[in-house]
């Protein structure tokens, strides 16, 4: 039976489970260091058992750093009509891909 927490990491929440990797916002950590994420539910596959922190739960989960990268280019583009205004400008955001050890 799987146990199911949501987690809270640069303001969004992902729903994990152990061993699951995750891409998430930058984490200032290097790979292969542990870092503690917050909590705000936990629960098991038939949802016998609830959990829930208001807002978050005193537990953490355990996650381990696997990889440090950059996303897909956004592309942001600017323009005017009639007027021959055009900007374009490309934005890479880092990503950290983590790896739930422990709920």
């Amino acid at each position: 039976m799987s146990t199911y927490a949501v987690v809270l990491t640069g303001g969004k929440q992902y729903l994990v489970t152990e061993g699951q990797k995750i891409t998430v916002e930058h984490i200032n950590q290097e790979v292969g260091n542990n870092v503690e994420l917050s909590m705000l539910a936990k629960f098991d596959e038939s949802g016998e058992k609830l959990e829930l922190g208001a807002p978050e739960m005193k537990q953490k989960a355990a996650v381990k750093v696997v990889e440090q990268g950059k996303g897909e280019k956004v592309r942001i583009s600017k323009f005017k009509s009639k007027t021959r205004y055009r900007r374009a400008q490309g934005f890479r955001p880092t990503l950290t891909t983590v790896e739930v050890v422990s709920i």
